[in-house]
């Protein structure tokens, strides 16, 4: 009889280790992990032991993903108060770009506004063309001067369009000397955010 036979008529008929228990602890079978033989019923227990580590380590994994986007709302909420304090333009940058450093501890930041700063026409035309933001390893157009002294060591970049319903007002520009800080397959459901609350706080002091 093939080991194929045994399983599919153990499956076909549960009510049999009930009838011949025992069996559960005659019958032997080497320890998974090598150096003794064990019963049926303790190995059944090494199985079920095993599952519930796996278990254990995907709750805590879920555990921890949990308080990381705790903590991400949590600076997203004091970004928010933040801008709710600015009541010119001018202040709103210097609010927005600081509360990125300082409460998202990213190292480098600009906020261009157009009606204050109107960009070239290559930079316009990209902010047009983007409601999301966009993560790249290498700077847009001639944005890499934006960040004056710092710009030849910074190697990741994450541009945020600030828009109305139609047109962009203005680009928020994150950067980081770490290539890994924004990639192009990076999710951008957080950077999003912080770009909408920028956005409405433009159009609300023009």
């Amino acid at each position: 009889m093939k080991a194929d036979n045994v399983a599919e008529y153990l499956q076909q008929n549960p009510d049999f280790f009930a009838e011949h228990a025992e069996l559960l602890t005659d019958i032997v079978i080497p320890h998974p992990h090598g150096g003794r033989t064990i019963s049926l019923s303790e190995r059944q227990m090494l199985v079920l032991r095993e599952r519930v580590k796996d278990l254990e380590k995907k709750l805590y994994d879920w555990m921890e993903i949990a308080r990381e986007n705790e903590a991400l709302q949590d600076k997203v909420h004091q970004y928010t108060l933040a801008l709710l304090g600015a009541h010119d333009l001018v202040t709103l940058q210097e609010t927005v770009t600081r509360s990125l450093r300082e409460i998202f501890s990213v190292p480098h930041a600009v906020m261009h506004i157009w009606a204050e700063q109107p960009p070239s026409a290559e930079v316009m035309t990209f902010a047009d063309q983007h409601a999301k933001p966009v993560c790249a390893h290498q700077a847009v157009h001639d944005t890499k001067s934006w960040f004056g002294e710092s710009a030849e060591h910074l190697r990741s970049f994450a541009y945020l369009p600030l828009r109305n319903e139609t047109q962009s007002l203005g680009l928020l520009i994150l950067a980081s000397e770490d290539a890994q800080r924004f990639y192009p397959e990076m999710g951008t459901v957080f950077l999003q955010r912080i770009a909408e609350m920028a956005s409405k706080a433009v159009q609300a002091l023009q």
